[in-house]
């Protein structure tokens, strides 16, 4: 097949071309709509109790509370009868507004829960309408007309879900430019120190580029047909410009290094596709199926970066089989173009060598050198033993956002948060007798301030002589209960207090769904852990049958498996320590709390798809040399040797596409890009530079075990860079340097 690759690149070199930039032109064109086209939620399990209850209030209801307004009265109390009459004529242009269904306030429902405890404050309470695109939508143009300061006195400021995800959205555009502002010079300036010209260093961004543009093309057919999250716009710009780049930067090198060693270019080409292009192939499938794991899962939130990322490596690969030989033969010799004043031609043989003496000096003492490694990788994972799990809310925001404001008023100074109330739909006719025995009941549970029925309110087992009734609440088909809890919103004690509540009998025998924020996490964590085992499991299959074909071992999968997982361990262990405990957090400038279940799982995924890109990268060359009848000391030296700068400078480029989201204003996108970037940097120099060579040692022959059968199988199956490759025209031996073949070449 690569062979094949090669002969049309050949022959249809300036064809490829040009339909990659007319493709391009309408990527771009299609991808500039995917901001349209993507939505900010996606964290619940569509299946999930609190989903259906929430879908049952919209049906029924009209909606569950998502929209909070706090009304402030400037110098003066919120009864005042001024501030009431501007309240009231404020409730009454909300009333008004098409975007708004249920709307409640204080002054109408005579709910001191809804004023706060110092009398300076009240809430309206909203649902907005629309589907997920249009509910967006509809809250910005909310938030825009009615917030601020009025000449009465009176200040507005938006809170709730709703709110949340209008400034979440809004921020991951200010992050990803911000982000991009700096990713791209600095990787432009390493790669001008990696290869030392103009040329070749501008050749990995035309990946990078093609691959962030095809898979903005894609998110917007997806967005237009499905649910797919705006937040994997992040993952496609920091993955495809990375990956783009990882991938150019092996064929580059190859290219330059067949060219130096006299071969023509069309034959440079020829080997190249054929040993560094199937290096890209395979190293894509492995990334692909980490990612395609995350597929699993009914969240669309964790889904949308299935999506991009398989979109993203299937494009960056694509076209770096394509487009990268394509720019190649146009090239020539051109390629070391703009040579830079400070670039050294035997710089990356020296280099080359000090990877080569690295893991030397490991195999010689390998258990000495490999276990204090081991012992840091494992201590910096050690945090994960305290790790507590949360899904996004206003926390993630900076503390100067809106929501945020209004979130601390409702803590502080409210009895109760009706935003994060547990709200249990009933929907059989249930008589006023048996519903207020269910709220009694509920209303005696720990934790709990009050419970509101269309039958009226009961705090502390019974009935509140002075609580509101809102006839609003009940139908004759259903009832609607809200249990008002002064627990903090997804605290360990707010999600027992889920179970505590779902543990109540309902009246009459009939089905009570309790859905709100509360609930929400505790069934996404509920759901996310269902499915986890199913998801690694496939990680896992997957990863250990490309790897068997890709090597015709079945201990290297193992190895590659294991050492993956302690590298891992330490990004996420670092990641608690920062995030969770809260390390760094005036540096950084983010609020700790518990760790985000759904960017967990995608750190996870990335950081483990990103792992076996650099286990091909490395592995490739040791079996190569081992097939060519290297000893095995020498097929791990030499072949660390060959790969090492290209897989530390491909970690570097990448981390710094993956750590530039350091500077995000959201505190998810900072732990995603930190913890993507430092899994990238632990793996490339611990893991390759260190553990690798040390299991190799240790292993001995038994590295390359497989059974008879297997073996068999992999013979016919199975794909490595050692297999036959059409000979270049000149100078097989100047190609090779190598001490085993004269066919053998380097990357």
């Amino acid at each position: 097949m690569f062979e094949r690759i090669a002969e049309l690149v050949i022959h249809r070199a300036r064809s490829i071309l040009v339909i990659a930039v007319v493709a391009v032109a309408l990527m771009g064109v299609a991808g500039a709509g995917a901001f349209g086209k993507l939505l900010d939620g996606g964290y619940e399990d569509p299946a999930s109790e609190s989903t259906r209850a929430g879908e049952v209030i919209g049906e029924k209801f009209g909606g569950e509370t998502d929209l909070v307004l706090l009304v402030r009265a400037a110098g003066g109390r919120i009864d005042a009868p001024a501030a009431e009459r501007d309240g009231r004529a404020l409730v009454a242009e909300l009333r008004k507004e098409r975007r708004l269904e249920n709307v409640v306030s204080y002054w109408d429902a005579d709910n001191p829960g809804l004023r706060s405890e110092d009398g300076r404050e009240a809430l309206v309470l909203a649902h907005v309408t629309g589907d997920e695109t249009e509910q967006g939508e509809n809250a910005k143009a909310v938030i825009e007309t009615y917030t601020g300061a009025y000449e009465d006195g009176l200040t507005v400021l938006a809170g709730g879900g709703a709110a949340v995800g209008d400034e979440m959205g809004t921020q991951v555009g200010d992050d990803l430019i911000l982000a991009e502002a700096i990713a791209v010079p600095l990787t432009l300036v390493l790669l001008l120190l990696v290869f030392g010209s103009v040329v070749a260093a501008l050749l990995p961004l035309v990946i990078g580029l093609i691959a962030v543009m095809g898979t903005f093309a894609e998110l917007f057919v997806l967005g237009s047909v499905t649910d797919v999250s705006v937040f994997a716009i992040n993952l496609t710009t920091a993955l495809g410009l990375g990956l783009g780049i990882d991938y150019a930067l092996l064929m580059v090198s190859r290219f330059r290094e067949q060219l130096a060693a006299g071969e023509t270019v069309e034959d440079a080409v020829r080997r190249t596709v054929h040993t560094a292009g199937r290096t890209v192939a395979f190293s894509a499938a492995t990334v692909a199926a980490a990612l395609a794991a995350l597929l699993v899962f009914p969240q669309y939130f964790l889904r949308s970066f299935g999506y991009a990322g398989i979109g993203v490596v299937a494009i960056a690969a694509v076209s770096t089989l394509f487009v990268m030989p394509a720019l190649f033969l146009v090239l020539g010799h051109r390629v070391n173009s703009g040579r830079l004043p400070w670039a050294n031609r035997g710089r990356s043989e020296t280099r080359g060598r000090g990877w080569g003496r690295l893991a030397r000096t490991v195999m010689r003492r390998p258990a000495l050198t490999a276990l204090p490694v081991l012992a840091v990788l494992l201590l910096a994972a050690s945090p994960l033993l305290g790790v507590s799990f949360g899904t996004p809310d206003e926390r993630v925001l900076p503390e100067n956002a809106q929501s945020r404001q209004v979130a601390t008023a409702l803590e502080k100074n409210f009895d109760g948060s009706d935003d994060a109330a547990l709200h249990i739909v009933v929907d059989t006719p249930v008589g006023p007798a048996p519903l207020r025995s269910y709220a009694a009941a509920l209303s005696g549970l720990p934790g709990v301030a009050r419970v509101e029925t269309s039958a009226g309110t009961h705090t502390g087992g019974r009935s509140a002589a002075t609580g509101p009734v809102n006839a609003a609440l009940g139908r004759p088909d259903a009832q609607r209960i809200n249990v008002v809890s002064a627990l903090p919103p997804k605290s360990d004690d707010a999600q027992r207090l889920v179970e505590r509540v779902r543990a109540v009998t309902p009246p009459d025998g009939a089905r009570a769904l309790v859905g709100g924020v509360d609930a929400v996490l505790v069934d996404s964590k509920d759901s996310i852990g269902d499915r986890l085992p199913l998801a690694a499991g496939l990680v896992a299959l997957t990863t250990f049958v490309l790897l068997f074909l890709f090597t015709g071992s079945v201990v290297q999968p193992l190895r590659a498996l294991l050492l993956n997982l302690i590298s891992l361990g330490a990004a996420l262990g670092v990641m608690t320590w920062i995030f969770q405990d809260g390390n760094l957090s005036s540096l950084l400038g983010f609020t700790a709390q518990p760790m985000n279940v759904s960017m967990t799982v995608l750190l996870f995924c990335v950081g483990f798809g990103l792992s076996m890109d650099y286990e091909v990268f490395v592995t490739s060359r040791i079996k190569e040399l081992h097939d060519l009848g290297a000893d095995d000391e020498s097929a791990v030296a030499d072949g660390l040797g060959h790969t090492g700068r290209i897989v530390s400078a491909a970690a570097l480029l990448l981390a710094v596409s993956f750590f530039a989201f350091g500077t995000a204003e959201l505190s998810f996108l900072q732990m995603f890009g930190l913890g993507s970037g430092l899994a990238v940097l632990i793996d490339a120099v611990a893991v390759r530079g260190v553990l690798v060579p040390a299991a190799m040692r240790l292993l001995g022959r038994s590295a390359w075990y497989a059974p008879r059968f297997l073996r068999g199988l992999h013979e016919r199956y199975g794909l490595s860079e050692s297999g036959p490759a059409p000979r270049p025209a000149t100078a097989p031996e100047a190609v090779a340097g190598a001490p085993y073949a004269k066919d053998s070449t380097r990357v």
